[in-house]
């Protein structure tokens, strides 16, 4: 497995990193676990002393993350300096709140001389295996909780990501974390079998591909191990009949393409009723038009390259693959750059359920429309899908899109606008696609 920075502005790869050895990855299990008798036994208050710590030195130099995030993986600068200032705020979060979370909790029983009491105690060494397209936040909302509960984590990350993944990892130790409290692995997929089968390590956090969750799944069932694994979705933005045009044709686009539309929650499938329909179409094609795609360092650049050239290869495969199948491409604005991990715009219409793009997850700038009769067909549509994250509603009556959404399956918001994420927020998996849940008390524990 090559670890490399890979520019996907302009390709060119800018250092490339040797996998860990087998010694090696023995050598930093026995490190971690060593690291968890003693971590462990930190109070809270030293524990978030770290945290809060690791938290300012993001802000101080958010600049210097920031970039990481840009030349590696091509996220905007801005967007990149966003999720250096979230990575903060999730740490004070679980520095502020993790002794309260995990306070010993009196349970009710059925006998008043019962004095049960529910406790939770660090659990060791987790593993976590995450993806490229938040590469801070990705980390931080699996170190952050786990940490503060008394765990040790170690990371295998994204291979085209190296550069943040050693950045973080120096990051905790600048903060004052012990050797082997946060570790990060280069290392290979067979490695990472071992890690697993390892007794000393007692969980497994995964966000990544299907395939991958099935196999990290199947093996930490195997070994009777705790896991988590969020792995994809194809959220659904409804447009009622009183919704707000202008205002749901922004917000969409933002859903759509925000981090170059690599995101797991992003709005990938629009749905809108008849009465719009025509409206936001025209509306929706016109705003992705005014993308601008560039060197995403630049300030007036607002459609940054692809994470990689494989990844722009495969999503415009995917669109030839739909249009075969008879859907209808909308390309918007003007051509991409032919230098680069660059995709154009698209808005992908006709779509019908025998054609394999209806159930796919398009990950990147390609935007699904389907023009619905009513609100019953909007429902069962969004509702027909193998992948669950979440989803939005846009009207101007609050009161009745609050009433509408209970006879859909995702976790459903009805709104006039939408929101980002925030560390406080819970997102939690449903269906098969999707089996993660990630919450603010999300920490392995033993209880």
């Amino acid at each position: 497995m090559a670890y490399q920075t890979v520019n996907p502005y302009d390709n060119h790869v800018v250092a490339t990193f040797d996998d860990l050895t087998d010694q090696q990855v023995t050598q930093l299990v026995a490190q971690a676990q060593n690291t968890f008798e003693s971590w462990s036994q930190k109070s809270f208050d030293e524990r978030a002393a770290v945290c809060r710590r690791a938290a300012a030195i993001l802000r101080e130099r958010a600049d210097e993350f920031a970039r990481l995030l840009t030349l590696e993986m091509g996220k905007l600068y801005a967007e990149s300096v966003g999720e250096v200032q979230l990575s903060a705020e999730i740490f004070d979060y679980y520095a502020e709140n993790a002794e309260a979370f995990l306070a010993p909790e009196r349970l009710n029983t059925a006998s008043s001389d019962d004095d049960a009491v529910l406790v939770s105690a660090p659990l060791g060494v987790i593993l976590g295996i995450q993806p490229w397209n938040f590469p801070y936040y990705q980390l931080v909302r699996v170190a952050a909780p786990n940490l503060m509960a008394g765990n040790v984590v170690m990371v295998k990350h994204a291979s085209n990501v190296p550069q943040a993944a050693a950045a973080f990892e120096r990051l905790l130790a600048e903060a004052g974390a012990p050797q082997g409290a946060y570790t990060n692995l280069y290392a290979t997929k067979d490695q990472l079998s071992l890690l697993i089968d390892d007794p000393r390590v007692r969980g497994v956090a995964l966000t990544g591909s299907e395939g991958a969750g099935a196999v990290v799944a199947a093996r930490a069932g195997k070994n009777l191990k705790k896991s988590t694994v969020e792995l994809g979705g194809s959220d659904a933005l409804i447009a009622l009949a009183d919704a707000d045009v202008d205002k749901t044709v922004a917000w969409a686009r933002h859903g759509r393409m925000f981090n170059g539309g690599q995101c797991c929650v992003a709005s990938k499938r629009i749905i809108v009723v008849d009465e719009i329909a025509d409206e936001f179409l025209d509306r929706f094609q016109v705003a992705l038009s005014e993308l601008n795609a560039g060197d995403p360092f630049d300030e007036s650049t607002t459609l940054p390259p692809m994470s990689s050239q494989g990844a722009a290869d495969d999503l415009n495969e995917q669109i030839t693959a739909a249009v075969e199948a008879g859907a209808k491409a909308i390309p918007c604005g003007e051509p991409v750059p032919t230098t680069g991990a660059f995709v154009r715009p698209t808005i992908l219409t006709d779509i019908t359920p025998d054609n394999p793009a209806y159930y796919q997850e398009f990950f990147g700038p390609v935007a699904l429309f389907f023009r619905v009769k009513g609100e019953d067909e909007a429902v069962r549509l969004a509702n027909d899908s193998r992948y669950g994250l979440g989803g939005s509603v846009f009207t101007q009556d609050v009161a009745h899109g609050s009433r509408w959404p209970s006879g859909s399956k995702p976790a459903w918001c009805p709104s006039t606008t939408q929101r980002g994420s925030r560390p406080t927020c819970r997102s939690a998996g449903s269906r098969s696609r999707a089996t993660a849940t990630n919450s603010p008390t999300s920490a392995f524990r033993s209880s």
